[in-house]
């Protein structure tokens, strides 16, 4: 079981970032950060999870999970690997429907390292900034529990913990043009794992993921990075796949 609650000091010497969902699209997370600037020496990154699967670079995860600027919490994809290691029936949707087709590819011994290192992933991120306290989670948070009791019950409470990973109701109350609970306790909490057209924000949530491996099926797909400190601005990178005489597929930015 992971250490479910991390909670991240103020960055005294840089910028701290949150990137929405990347699913294997780590090239595209280098060539934003590049355009950020980004000093790897001074700035923090942090993933709202869901690291791995549909897109093509799955098997770097560890490969920024082992930086020590970047952080992350646990998304669904993560739980489906390491759950898929118990479940023969899951593994085999997760591998054929989910976007896991990338783990037969590598060896047992990195199989087993991402066992370990996800694993330790922890659900819940807070983030001391200029701006006040943030909160990262993938999915949810229940709309009547606020973050102190939230952080609190994480670490002995499953159903929590599949609540923070999987829901979407309080998204899909927002889509249907209803307003939506903030979440008491902390100043901005910051969601992924619903794809949406543009990063939204509402109240004091924000929700961040914009689709970034989806290029191949939407001219809106991109990965949406929202700086948190010192100053909160929103930054994107179009990630959609553009046409050239109709047979060259390349990735636009902006």
């Amino acid at each position: 079981m992971s250490n479910a609650f991390l909670r991240l000091e103020r960055n005294a010497r840089g910028r701290d970032f949150v990137v929405g969902d990347l699913h294997g699209m780590f090239s595209a997370l280098e060539q934003a950060l590049e355009n950020l600037e980004f000093n790897p020496n001074r700035d923090r990154i942090i993933s709202v999870g869901d690291l791995i699967d549909r897109g093509p670079e799955s098997h770097r995860a560890l490969e920024f999970l082992a930086a020590p600027w970047f952080h992350a919490v646990q998304g669904n994809h993560e739980q489906l690997l390491l759950d898929a290691a118990k479940d023969k029936d899951l593994a085999c949707s997760w591998l054929t429907l989910n976007g896991g087709e990338w783990w037969v590819s590598i060896s047992r011994q990195q199989q087993e390292q991402f066992q370990q290192t996800l694993s330790q992933l922890p659900f819940a991120i807070e983030v001391d900034t200029e701006q006040g306290r943030v909160g990262i989670v993938h999915a949810d948070i229940p709309p009547d529990m606020n973050w102190q009791i939230f952080s609190r019950r994480l670490k002995d409470e499953q159903k929590l913990r599949d609540y923070a990973l999987w829901s979407r109701k309080r998204i899909n109350r927002l889509l249907k043009g209803e307003t939506i609970p903030a979440v008491a306790g902390i100043d901005l909490v910051i969601f992924g794992h619903t794809p949406i057209p543009e990063a939204c924000h509402s109240g004091n949530i924000y929700y961040l993921d914009t689709g970034a491996t989806y290029g191949h099926q939407s001219q809106d797909a991109k990965l949406s990075i929202l700086q948190i400190h010192p100053q909160r601005t929103l930054t994107t990178l179009n990630t959609a796949c553009k046409k050239d005489n109709g047979d060259d597929d390349r990735p636009g930015s902006d």
